[in-house]
């Protein structure tokens, strides 16, 4: 249960957003969110078509050497405890997005339980060191798509420290090493590239903004030759997604 401290903290959220107010740049117009599900994968629809999200592409195309990692690591906890531990992660990073959307977009949001206090010291630290060098803002949760080959969703396009940049959100049961991060950088990478192509921009800049439940903030910035690197990474991916899966017949 939250004491009236926590629930202070959660009005002083406000008052910090009505301080660092950040400006909305209504220059682009982003499709609305629809999603589905083909053989248990997320796809969304664009217009006429079905495409592919980036994580299922990444997923698809990922090395034996990491599904082997992870089946070690299940095997290694039991499978009962991996559960939890991916579920609870998977609810406190749900979590934490909603209140990060919410302060963005200067809507009031509280979470009661035990999971969004947590997600809410979370956010907090994602404001005070991340947000804090975004001034100005496209969109919040924008659906963005490279028309014939894939789609998804990323959490902010923003101006962060004077570039245009994607931005995405990620929370953490520890902190990272860059090197083990390559995947959140290739969805960057694919968000620009997307971006770029539908809104004739030229975002050449990745930000991940992440937080461990321990409130241990990270921040990881991709661009220049090492952006260029992922867009031609994940392109690859891209192809390999549509040379290997199965023909349809018929």
């Amino acid at each position: 249960m939250m004491s009236d401290k926590d629930i202070e903290e959660y009005h002083n959220l406000g008052k910090e957003y009505e301080r660092k107010k950040m400006i909305h740049k209504n220059q682009y117009i982003y499709p609305k969110t629809v999603r589905e599900a083909i053989e248990g994968k997320r796809h969304y629809v664009i217009k006429t078509e079905k495409l592919p999200s980036v994580t299922t592409i990444l997923s698809a195309t990922e090395s034996a050497e990491k599904r082997e990692a992870l089946a070690r690591w299940r095997e290694s906890k039991g499978e009962e405890i991996a559960t939890r531990i991916v579920d609870e992660s998977a609810a406190r990073g749900t979590a934490m997005h909603k209140i990060l959307e919410k302060y963005i977009l200067q809507q009031g949001y509280i979470d009661l339980t035990t999971v969004g206090q947590q997600a809410h010291n979370m956010a907090i630290r994602v404001i005070e060191q991340g947000l804090c060098n975004v001034p100005e803002y496209y969109g919040t949760e924008c659906t963005l798509y490279y028309p014939g080959l894939y789609a998804g969703q990323t959490d902010l396009v923003a101006v962060h420290k004077g570039k245009d940049a994607i931005i995405d959100f990620k929370q953490t049961n520890k902190p990272k090493k860059r090197e083990w991060i390559e995947d959140y950088c290739l969805q960057l990478a694919a968000y620009a590239m997307a971006h770029n192509f539908i809104y004739k921009t030229q975002i050449e800049k990745g930000v991940i903004m992440m937080c461990s439940k321990d409130n241990f903030y990270q921040e990881f910035v991709v661009e220049g030759k090492e952006f260029q690197k992922y867009k031609h990474n994940f392109l690859r991916r891209v192809d390999e997604y549509y040379r290997t899966r199965p023909k349809k017949t018929g």
